[in-house]
C-alpha cells in the first residue's frame, strides 16, 4: 500500500513538530512507500521508501494562495504514487484537494486534535474515511467515524536520565508560547507562590510565533511586575531530542492547555520522571485527580504548593509512569497502521 502524508513540517530540529519525523519513519516500515508533502522541510533522515516534497516555506514566505496552488499541483502530479492520504492536523489541505481525491477514489484520513473547530472542520471531515484524535474533548471526537488514539510518546527517547541532576523545587513549562497554551496562568500562580514564601525556580521553554511576540513581551513584563525576575527563567524553544534532557532536569511539569488539546508533552514529562499537573480532564482521567487543576491560577498555585512542600504520592508517580506507557509511540503506530488499512 502506498500513502501520501500531508503535514506542516518535516524537521527533527523543529521545537513543536519535530516528533512527526519519527511518525513518518515508523509508518514507512509498515507500508510499501510514502510520499510526504510538507509546508516546510528541514533536517531529516528517513527510510529509502520515503520521498519528501516541500511547498517551500523554508525558502521564505509567499502569499497563502501560492502554497495552495503548489499543493494542489503536487497532489495531482504524484497521484500515481499513492493509494491513500493521511493528513496531519491541517484540514485546509482536505478543503483544497478533497474533491480531487474523491474523483480519484483515494480514501482520506485526518488526524486533528484540538478543542476548537468550525463548519469547515465538519466539511473536511465529511469527505474522510476516518478521523483520528486523542482527546474525547477534541472538536473532532463527535463524529461517528472518529477513532480515539494513544498520544504517541517515543519511550526510547523520553525516559528517566539519572545522569542529569533534577533541580530541587523546579517547575517547567515547555510549549510554544501562545495564548492557547496559557502560560500566563502559570505566571500568575508563581506570583501567588512567591507571596506565600514557597521556595521554587521556574523555567519557561518556548518561542512565540511572530503574531504572538507582543503576548510574549507582556508575559515577561508581568513576571517582572510580580517580582519574579530571579525566580523565572525564559528560554527559546528546544528540539524534540533536546526536550528529554530538559524534562529530566525539572521536578514538576505544568501544562495549562485546556481539555481537547491533550499535549504530548504531558506524557513525555511523565516518562522522564516529572510530577505533572495539567488543566486537561483527559489527562486527569488517566493520571488521577492529583494531576489536575481547574484552569485557574489560584488552583494551580495550591496544587504546586502541595507538590513542592510535601513528599510526592507514590501512587501518583506510578499512575504517571503507566499513563506514559499506555500512550507510547509503539502503541500508537500499531493502532494507526491498522486503522489506515
Amino acid at each position: 500500500m502506498k500513502f501520501l502524508i500531508v503535514c506542516q513540517v518535516v524537521d527533527t530540529e523543529d521545537p513543536v513538530l519535530g516528533f512527526f519525523h519519527e511518525w513518518i519513519a515508523r509508518l514507512a516500515l509498515r507500508f510499501e512507500s510514502i510520499a510526504v508533502i510538507c509546508l516546510k522541510e528541514g533536517v531529516h533522515q528517513l527510510p529509502g521508501n520515503v520521498r519528501v516534497y516541500s511547498l517551500g516555506k523554508e525558502k521564505g514566505s509567499v502569499p497563502g494562495f501560492m502554497y495552495g496552488l503548489r499543493f494542489l499541483s503536487l497532489a495531482w502530479k504524484l497521484r500515481a504514487e499513492y493509494d491513500r492520504v493521511f493528513v496531519h492536523m491541517n484540514q485546509e489541505y482536505i478543503l483544497i484537494a478533497g474533491w480531487m481525491w474523491e474523483i480519484l477514489n483515494k480514501p482520506v484520513y485526518l488526524w486533528r486534535n484540538h478543542y476548537a473547530g468550525s463548519w469547515l472542520t465538519d466539511l473536511a471531515a465529511s469527505t474522510c474515511t476516518k478521523v483520528f484524535c486523542t482527546s474525547q474533548h477534541s472538536y473532532t471526537a463527535k463524529y461517528k467515524k472518529t477513532v480515539l488514539m494513544p498520544v504517541g510518546v517515543d519511550l526510547e527517547l523520553f525516559s528517566m536520565n539519572r545522569n542529569i541532576r533534577r533541580e530541587p523545587h523546579s517547575i517547567l513549562f515547555l510549549a510554544r508560547v501562545s495564548p492557547s497554551k496559557h502560560p500566563d496562568i502559570l505566571i500568575e500562580a508563581l506570583g501567588a507562590l512567591l507571596k506565600r514564601s514557597i521556595s521554587f525556580i521556574a523555567s519557561i521553554y518556548g518561542s512565540p510565533l511572530p503574531a504572538d511576540m507582543a503576548y510574549y513581551g507582556n508575559l515577561k513584563a508581568r513576571a517582572e511586575s510580580l517580582g519574579l525576575h530571579d525566580r523565572v527563567r525564559f528560554y527559546p524553544g528546544v528540539s524534540h531530542e533536546e526536550a528529554a534532557a530538559v524534562f529530566s532536569a525539572h521536578e514538576v511539569f505544568v501544562n495549562c492547555s485546556p481539555s481537547g488539546m491533550f499535549d504530548k508533552t504531558l506524557f513525555e514529562a511523565a516518562a522522564c520522571g516529572c510530577l505533572v499537573i495539567a488543566a486537561s480532564q483527559d489527562f486527569a482521567a488517566q493520571a488521577g485527580p492529583q494531576a489536575f487543576f481547574n484552569g485557574t491560577a489560584e488552583d494551580l498555585a495550591t496544587h504546586l504548593e502541595s507538590l513542592l512542600t510535601t513528599e510526592p504520592d507514590s501512587d501518583l508517580k506510578q499512575r504517571l509512569t503507566e499513563s506514559a506507557s499506555e500512550n507510547s509511540l509503539d502503541a500508537l503506530m500499531g493502532r494507526l497502521a491498522a486503522a489506515l488499512q
